[in-house]
């Protein structure tokens, strides 16, 4: 087996472990089973769990980040526009704390807050660069300081739901409050010049 398909065969593994167990009651020795190697070959491409974790959600949020940038929305209006991408992109985060990583390993672990600051921070990079390629969007620094504004601010009240609810419907209304009382003035903020 080349290098890349031994590591698409423990991201697959990795995966639909997580989905089905959770992040946090996944071992190294279960990923390694499913993806019929040995457990000192996932360690030959990845330093630990954590990174295996990392890797598959980059892959999964770089994916997810170029459809919602290039899908055709019938919004003419940049705010509504702005609106939109932001609340598909607060659907990505949920479903990567839900599905991928699990609300357990977000609640319990002592790695998890320095965990998703920093995936939280790749994605706001991944975000700015994407709208920033769009054609309807302003092309000035000061634009795109706000921009950036507006993912920072939204990203962080979304993944703040990982830590203060403490149930699916506890984040199913924030994120209705965040869309109705919250986004409607972080993207006015942001578009206006």
């Amino acid at each position: 087996m080349e290098a890349d398909k031994i590591k698409e065969s423990i991201k697959r593994a990795a995966q639909e472990l997580f989905r089905k167990f959770g992040y946090h009651k996944t071992s190294v020795n279960e990923i390694a089973k499913k993806a019929k190697i040995a457990k000192a070959t996932i360690y030959k491409y990845f330093d630990s769990k954590e990174d295996v974790l990392h890797a598959l959600l980059m892959d999964y949020i770089r994916v997810s980040v170029d459809e919602l940038i290039h899908v055709n929305t019938p919004e003419t209006d940049e705010e509504a526009q702005l609106n939109n991408l932001i609340m598909k992109t607060c659907r990505l985060s949920y479903t990567i704390c839900n599905e991928f990583i699990g609300w357990d390993f977000i609640r319990e672990s002592t790695n998890s807050q320095e965990f998703l600051k920093n995936l939280s921070n790749e994605l706001e990079e991944l975000l700015v660069h994407a709208f920033s390629q769009l054609n309807t969007m302003r092309k000035h620094d000061g634009y795109l300081q706000r921009l950036r504004f507006l993912v920072k601010c939204s990203k962080s009240i979304v993944f703040s739901f990982a830590f203060t609810s403490v149930s699916d419907s506890d984040i199913r209304k924030n994120f209705v409050s965040f869309q109705k009382e919250i986004l409607p003035y972080l993207v006015k903020a942001a578009i206006t010049i």
